[in-house]
C-alpha cells in the first residue's frame, strides 16, 4: 500500500504539476471523439478572450474544445498559461508546444515543424491567429525602415503554419493542408490578418502615417480624418493615464459579396471598428481578396481567400471583450469625455460585430460537418 501511495503522488505531480505534460496536448490529452480548434499564441490573455466569448455565447460553439500552438523559442512565458488551465473552468483548453528555432528561409517549405503541423491540422477544424508586434520585414523582401520587431520566433512559428495550411507565391508547387480539407476554418485579428497575407507571400506597408500619408510624426498624424488613424497617436505627445491604446474608425465593405452576404450586415452602415496598428497590407498575397477598407480606401480591412471560403480575417479587433459589455471609461484625445467601448459603439455597429462572430461560428460549423462527412 506505502508502495501504491508513492506511486499515486507521483502520477498526481507528473499529470497536474509538470509543465512538460501540460504543454503536449497530441501525447497526452488527444480524445477521438472531441473536436477540436487552434490557437496560435495562446497568452492568458488571448485564452480568457476566447472564453468570455464562449461563456457569453458571441462565439456559439458550445461543444469545441481549444488547442493553443505556439513555439517554445517565443518571447512569452507560456507558464503563466500552464497556470491559468489548472483551474477547473479552463478545462475546454489545452496546450501544443513545439520545439527548435527556424531561420526565415526555411518557414516556407517543409521544415521540422511540418510534421507536428499536419497532425495538429488532421485533429482540429480550425485555426485563430492574434494580434501582436511587427513582422520582420526581410521575410516579406523589405529592407525595415519602421517595424519594430519584437518576438520574431513568434512570426516564423505563425508564418510557417499559415504556409503550410494556405500555400503562397513562394512556391507555386507547395501543396497546401487546405488542399485536403478545403472547408477548414482559418481567421486572424490585426497581426492574424498581416500574418496570413505575408504567409501567401504578400508584404506589407510597415508604417501608415509615413508611407500612405506621408506624416513625419504624431503632431501631423493626429491632424489626419479620425479616420485616417488607425491607434492612438496621442499617447506619443502626451501622459494623460486615461488615454485608450485604441481609435474608433469607419469602415467600408467592398464589392465582394463577404460583408453583405456571408455576414448580412447592414449595407447602409459604416460601421466604427476597433484599431490598434501601424502597418497594414501592401501587395496582397496569393488568392486573398479584399472584402472591407478604411474609408478613403487606402487600408486593407478584411479579406477573405478566394478558394476557401472558411478562410477569412479582418484588420480590427471585433474580438476585445469591453466592445461586448460596461468598462473602463477612456478617452481618445486629453479633451474628450472618457467613455466605455460598449458606449463607443451604437447599438447597430454591436449588431454588426455580434453578426461578424455568428459567421466565425458557421464557418467553424461548417468545417465540423464537412469532417464528419469525410
Amino acid at each position: 500500500m506505502k508502495n501504491f501511495g508513492k506511486l499515486l503522488i507521483i502520477f498526481v505531480f507528473t499529470t497536474f504539476l509538470n509543465p512538460v505534460f501540460c504543454q503536449n496536448f497530441l501525447e497526452k490529452e488527444l480524445l477521438p471523439n472531441k473536436t477540436y480548434v487552434l490557437l496560435a499564441h495562446p497568452t492568458v490573455k488571448n485564452i480568457e478572450t476566447v472564453n468570455f466569448l464562449l461563456t457569453n455565447r458571441i462565439l456559439q460553439l458550445p461543444e469545441i474544445e481549444f488547442v493553443g500552438v505556439y513555439s517554445l523559442a517565443e518571447n512569452y512565458d507560456y507558464s503563466q498559461s500552464v497556470a491559468l488551465l489548472k483551474k477547473p473552468e479552463m478545462s475546454r483548453f489545452h496546450l501544443q508546444k513545439l520545439d527548435g528555432v527556424m531561420s526565415s528561409n526555411q518557414i516556407f517549405a517543409q521544415n521540422e515543424w511540418t510534421i507536428t503541423f499536419k497532425k495538429l491540422f488532421d485533429q482540429s477544424v480550425g485555426a485563430f491567429f492574434f494580434g501582436g508586434p511587427d513582422i520582420q520585414p526581410e521575410i516579406y523582401r523589405q529592407e525595415n525602415m519602421y517595424s519594430v520587431v519584437t518576438d520574431p520566433n513568434r512570426h516564423l512559428f505563425e508564418l510557417s503554419f499559415l504556409y503550410h495550411l494556405l500555400g503562397g507565391y513562394q512556391d507555386e508547387q507547395f501543396l497546401p493542408f487546405l488542399k485536403e480539407k478545403p472547408e477548414y476554418f482559418v481567421s486572424g485579428f490585426c497581426l492574424g490578418l498581416q500574418s496570413m497575407n505575408v504567409a501567401s507571400g504578400g508584404t506589407l506597408t510597415q508604417d501608415i502615417p509615413a508611407q500612405t500619408y506621408n506624416k513625419k510624426n504624431a503632431e501631423e498624424t493626429l491632424k489626419l480624418k479620425n479616420d485616417q488613424i488607425h491607434r492612438n497617436y496621442w499617447q506619443e505627445i502626451t501622459k494623460d493615464t486615461l488615454l485608450r491604446d485604441y481609435n474608433f474608425h469607419q469602415i467600408t465593405y467592398t464589392a465582394h459579396p463577404f460583408f453583405l452576404e456571408k455576414v448580412k450586415a447592414d449595407k447602409t452602415l459604416r460601421p466604427s471598428v476597433l484599431s490598434a496598428h501601424h502597418q497594414s497590407i501592401d501587395e496582397l498575397g496569393k488568392n486573398l481578396i479584399v472584402t472591407a477598407t478604411s474609408m478613403d480606401g487606402q487600408v486593407i480591412e478584411g479579406i477573405q481567400h478566394r478558394l476557401y471560403e472558411n478562410v477569412f480575417a479582418v484588420q480590427f479587433h471585433p474580438e476585445v471583450p469591453a466592445l461586448y459589455k460596461e468598462g473602463k471609461k477612456l478617452k481618445f484625445a486629453p479633451t474628450d469625455t472618457p467613455k466605455s467601448y460598449f458606449e463607443n459603439l451604437s447599438p447597430e455597429e454591436r449588431d454588426f460585430h455580434l453578426k461578424y462572430w455568428e459567421t466565425i461560428s458557421k464557418a467553424i460549423k461548417a468545417s465540423i460537418k464537412a469532417e464528419k462527412v469525410k
